[in-house]
């Protein structure tokens, strides 16, 4: 029978409705069921394209003998971290606190207070490799609760005293009247020089194996060196992209990342595909050729753009969360990466032997194999000139061709509010610098799923949908500084105001839900669900932080409107940024990026001309392709002159034409230039 599981809408969370224990879903019915037994709660926390989540899963979750351990025991509570990442902070922060590690499958015990005391990520069935099985693992804490049980009650309670007394540095005034103190030029210099630091110069990327695509840390990179003209900044994101492009953690086949690399060289990926990589990915590759015109830039930003369209959207729209990294290997077991490598003898099989060995030098494909069983992974070892161009397309579309035929990842249609916003800017950048006017309207289509299924009359968002239907989990941080970045990156490519609007609906409650009395920012709102700790985390890790995405909507929207509570409340809150930044760049990049805007400007630029007019087209193009940090790109109509403020985005107010032609109004710094319906000058003006 299925258990309770059966009737949520995350798929994670459905992949175990099968299973033999008896899940509950995060729920106070689970914590008062287990006050009702007088047993403690073991929470299991994971998500759909975790690949030891769902070995853990099939190794004791699926097993009989196990599943009555637990179910007798235990009140067992299963949680999709993609849909409450609160639940997941929390208890992920004692993990860490506790272990000095963690990870998921998250496995954590804890009180009907929800109050945790023993920890643990994954668990092998037996005895292995110094952990403890499993069935050990629980008969241990059974015994403990049984027998110790104020032992355990005391460790629970010192626990949550001790992370209620943890504190971050977050660079904000205590005092709600002091001055805000946002970073400086030297804060974001020495940030700069922190990452040199820690750069790989001969494999590009940052750190070592494993080693995570450095999406935010290119961004801010790319601003550095447009506000700056730093050549190590530029040549930094440069190496790092090229590097990733050339390796197996890019799909040279259909386009898009894996989730990180196993090795330093980014030969060998983690096969797992996530929406927020790709389009956090996307973006900055679009942003690499828009400042140096990379033809490699250029092809992966496009390819990465076809790959969440063709495999990521969803029927309504949407942008699915991930695809595993798991699927059959045509035997009836499910293998890492069976779906994305190739041996010799496959290449063969497709292209026959004089291409196959063609392809197998050009993609690195050897007989000893780079991955499992003599397989490879495929990448560009520098050996490009064997196949020219028309060569190269036959044998990719072959080869894809036939991997098509082949069973397919598993996807995760779960549509995530905070990664569809990221995927919202992407692709309507990458459509506008490459003219794919397909592109843009897969963003619009994306964006007004968000509107009519996440957001709700009060302009309070939903975190999840699954097929047009949204979850009852309450948007966090995130959501709400994504989808309005999202929003924004939208109306400056289309000229549609309303996306502002909503933007600006999202971010007032931004201010008056999550924003605590000093400025600092909170990861959930005033009215969520109480658990133990409010999570507040300004680090930037697999994606931006809900805290520094909100700084830089905040921002971007303050110099749409003119708005100071906007511009205010993000220049408070970027206190963070000069706390953390000089010290750990890696992990406050977003933060650095968003502070490179802050120092730059505001800059805005207005593009007032009549729709039709191709003159309107080329300024806004021109001012659509400037490097300029943070720069609020606004185009629309020219006011009327009864009402000159009668405009869909408040920075086109009192803007006329120019002697009945297109014109640009380009301010910095509270000050305007001279406007100009010369697209070169505007060029030019975009640069000082």
């Amino acid at each position: 029978m299925p258990n309770r599981l059966a009737h949520e809408t995350s798929p994670y969370l459905l992949q175990h409705a099968e299973n033999p224990v008896d899940w509950w879903p995060w729920s106070a019915e689970a914590f008062a069921e287990a006050r009702r037994r007088n047993v403690p709660v073991l929470l299991s926390v994971g998500y759909s394209s975790c690949h030891w989540c769902h070995v853990m899963a099939h190794e004791s979750f699926e097993d009989e003998a196990t599943a009555a351990l637990v179910n007798e025991h235990f009140v067992a509570v299963k949680v999709d971290r993609e849909e409450r990442p609160d639940v997941d902070a929390v208890y992920m922060e004692a993990v860490q606190a506790a272990t000095g590690q963690g990870g998921w499958p998250m496995t954590v015990f804890l009180t009907p207070d929800a109050e945790p005391f023993y920890f643990g990520t994954y668990f092998p069935p037996a005895p292995r490799h110094g952990m403890p099985g499993f069935p050990q693992v629980l008969e241990g804490v059974r015994a403990a609760w049984r027998d110790r049980r104020d032992e355990v009650g005391q460790v629970a309670g010192r626990i949550v005293r001790d992370l209620s007394e943890r504190t971050l540095a977050l660079g904000v005034p205590a005092d709600a009247n002091a001055p805000a103190q946002p970073p400086a030029a030297e804060d974001l210099g020495a940030a700069l020089l922190g990452l040199t630091r820690e750069f790989d110069a001969v494999r590009g990327g940052f750190g070592g194996a494993p080693k995570f695509p450095p999406s935010m840390t290119l961004e801010f990179l790319l601003r550095h060196h447009a506000r700056t003209g730093s050549e190590g900044a530029l040549e930094m994101a440069q190496a790092t992209c090229e590097a990733m492009a050339r390796g197996g953690i890019y799909d040279q086949l259909g386009g898009g990342f894996a989730r990180y690399s196993v090795d330093a060289e980014w030969v060998v990926p983690h096969f797992e595909k996530m929406l927020y990589d790709n389009a956090l990915l996307c973006r900055a590759y679009a942003h690499l050729w828009r400042a140096t015109g990379s033809e490699l830039a250029r092809r992966v930003a496009l390819e990465t753009a076809g790959f969440l369209v063709r495999e990521m959207r969803t029927e309504q729209g949407g942008f699915a969360s991930a695809l595993d990294a798991d699927s059959d290997d045509g035997t009836g077991r499910h293998v890492e990466g069976a779906y994305y490598v190739w041996t010799p003898q496959q290449l063969r099989e497709v292209l026959g032997e004089e291409d196959a060995l063609l392809a197998a030098a050009h993609f690195g494909v050897t007989e000893e194999g780079t991955f499992e069983h003599g397989s490879s992974v495929l990448r560009l070892p520098g050996s490009e000139r064997l196949l020219d161009a028309g060569k190269l397309d036959s044998v990719r579309r072959r080869l894809l061709a036939a991997r098509e035929q082949r069973p397919r990842p598993g996807r995760d249609d779960k549509v995530v509010a905070a990664w569809n916003g990221l995927a919202i800017a992407a692709l309507a950048e990458t459509g506008a610098f490459f003219d794919r006017p397909d592109l843009v309207q897969a963003a619009t289509d994306a964006a007004d799923l968000l509107v009519r299924t996440h957001m709700d009359w009060h302009a309070r968002l939903f975190r999840t949908s699954l097929d047009g239907t949204a979850g009852s989990h309450a948007g966090v941080l995130e959501d709400y500084a994504d989808v309005a970045e999202g929003f924004l990156a939208l109306s400056a490519v289309t000229g549609e105001g309303v996306w502002v609007d909503f933007a600006g609906l999202l971010l007032d409650t931004v201010l008056t839900r999550f924003t605590g009395p000093d400025g600092a920012l909170f990861d959930t709102a005033d009215d969520a669900e109480t658990l133990i700790r409010r999570p507040q985390d300004p680090t930037d890790n697999a994606a931006p932080s809900g805290w520094t995405a909100a700084c830089g909507a905040l921002l971007t929207y303050a110099a749409y409107t003119g708005s100071t509570v906007h511009r205010e409340a993000a220049e408070r809150a970027l206190g963070v940024v000069r706390a953390l930044g000089p010290r750990a760049p890696r992990f406050i990049s977003w933060g650095l990026a968003v502070a490179e805007a802050l120092l730059d400007g505001p800059r805005e630029a207005a593009v007032v001309g009549l729709p039709d007019d191709p003159a309107t087209a080329v300024l806004h193009r021109t001012a659509l392709l400037s490097t300029a940090p943070g720069l609020a790109v606004a185009v629309g109509a020219p006011p009327p002159a009864s009402d000159p403020t009668a405009v869909e985005v408040p920075l086109l107010a009192n803007r006329p034409l120019a002697d009945g032609r297109a014109v640009a109004y380009v301010c910095r710094g509270f000050v305007c230039d001279a406007p100009t319906t010369d697209p070169g000058e505007l060029a030019e003006k975009l640069r000082r």
